[in-house]
């Protein structure tokens, strides 16, 4: 990983010196294009690595690094009605009141990581006359799903944003800063997915597969209507060996289990390659006051829904027993108060993708936007997770509602709730109804975040902002 960051590095040099004209001019990350570099097998594969990094985002303190995956709760679980700050301060508490603003940093940080993923996917793509035909097609379909993961989260985040295929030179403004339609970002994921599926095979897992690649495009086709699609996908999956672990902790605890289909993985005690979002989810462990506390609406849900999956998904402060940590991803998985190794420094990999998510979108693809099913298929798959969370009794029928309770608590604190709520046609209700009776300040405008106030000087007024910010 040190390689590719020192290559980055260099190349960022270089191309600041060659460049006049630009030079104190912010020039989008993806603009940058290593000429000399990428020309083989080998040097290809550091690229393929270089864009995993580039989602690992960095364990640092610095706002000018790219954090990635590691600040993607904010964005998510803070935003819906799983959790908030523990002390309602700074740019963090933005998400929780629904009061983020257009200069949040941390919405910046996201955006800018996202589309540096993209830009260094770019550069993988643009190479691969280089590669040998042995591997052209692995390095297209690994570089295709990551891009197109990163373009998913930014079009369901933000909306309309600009559409970025190529490696592209600081001078083309229009191309860096013209936004798309949203229509036209899922045609660009469906086109990257459906190459990565014939692009891949299941020998990669977690990394990008082919089984990845059919869940996360079934995924496209759910938010889309096309339901479908995305059941032929999900059966495919389901063929494919992946099974749910007996024991819920081992899911999180137990890495590259049986149940994993993608995951951003993580080592830990080591700088380059660690994480600091387990951390930051503690007390006086992390390097915030504590974030991603669990709220009372997430707890009361996985009290009386649950099951087994209760005293893993959440605990009780041991230092402050009026709030509650996510309990998913204690550094390392110790339980403890006390840890051998720096929380900081975690290993956890972040899950992306697992097999119990499959199951319940598969129910979800079979309803077809219904409000209910009795299909057989659809019970077995439902069955499979409740059967695993100690819900024995036989289910015979599954509403729209209980499907989405079911993800609720199946998936709580992994953010995915904020995007279940708007793909099941509710989060405007749940949401307004969870800021009334929170104090909050939710408005329909904010189911898309600000386009950051940064991009928009830069681009000298081609970027518009969504509505509803200032």
């Amino acid at each position: 990983m040190k390689q590719i960051k020192y290559i980055t590095v260099l190349l960022l040099v270089f191309f600041m010196l060659s460049c006049d004209e630009d030079f104190l001019e912010p020039a989008p990350i993806s603009a940058v294009s290593g000429e000399d570099y990428y020309r083989n097998d080998q040097e290809l594969e550091k690229g393929v690595i270089n864009i995993y990094d580039g989602l690992q985002g960095e364990n640092s303190t610095s706002s000018n690094d790219n954090h990635s995956t590691q600040v993607e709760y904010y964005l998510t679980e803070m935003r819906s009605d799983n959790t908030r700050t523990k002390s309602q301060e700074g740019e963090a508490a933005q998400f929780e009141s629904y009061d983020v603003q257009a200069v949040n940093g941390i919405v910046y940080d996201y955006y800018r990581s996202f589309y540096n993923v993209i830009y260094r996917a770019n550069v993988v793509i643009e190479n691969l006359d280089n590669a040998s035909d042995a591997n052209r097609a692995k390095f297209e379909g690994e570089a295709k799903f990551l891009r197109a993961y990163a373009y998913f989260n930014l079009v369901r985040l933000f909306g309309d944003i600009p559409l970025i295929d190529r490696v592209v030179s600081p001078l083309e403004k229009e191309v860096q800063f013209t936004r798309v339609s949203a229509s036209s970002i899922y045609d660009f994921i469906i086109s990257d997915l459906e190459t990565a599926v014939v692009s891949l095979d299941n020998n990669y897992i977690p990394k990008a597969s082919r089984a990845g690649a059919q869940a996360l495009l079934a995924k496209v086709h759910l938010t889309l209507g096309n339901y479908t699609d995305a059941q032929v996908l999900l059966e495919s999956v389901m063929q494919g060996g992946f099974a749910l672990q007996s024991n819920f902790n081992d899911v999180f605890y137990k890495e590259r289990n049986s149940e994993i289909i993608f995951a951003i993985e993580y080592l830990p005690n080591l700088s380059d390659d660690s994480q600091n979002f387990s951390a930051e989810w503690l007390n006086a462990v992390g390097r915030t006051v504590g974030v991603n506390y669990v709220t009372t609406e997430a707890r009361a849900a996985l009290d009386a829904m649950g099951g087994e999956r209760t005293q893993y998904s959440y605990r009780q402060d041991v230092d402050q027993p009026t709030q509650y940590q996510v309990a998913k991803y204690f550094p390392n998985g110790e339980l403890g108060p006390d840890y051998a190794s720096d929380p900081r420094l975690a290993g956890n990999d972040w899950i992306v993708l697992r097999y119990a998510d499959v199951l319940l979108m598969h129910v979800e693809a079979i309803m077809a936007g219904g409000s209910s099913t009795s299909a057989a298929a659809a019970l077995s798959s439902f069955q499979k997770v409740r059967d695993r969370a100690g819900f024995t009794d036989p289910v015979t029928s599954i509403t729209k509602q209980e499907l989405l309770d079911e993800r609720r608590v199946e998936l709580a604190f992994e953010n995915q709730r904020f995007f279940d709520l708007v793909r099941f046609g509710v989060a405007q209700e749940v949401l307004s109804s969870f800021s009334v009776d929170n104090g909050y300040n939710f408005q329909s405008t904010d189911l898309l975040l600000p386009i950051p106030q940064a991009e928009i000087g830069i681009s000298n007024g081609l970027l518009q902002q969504n509505p509803g910010y200032n």
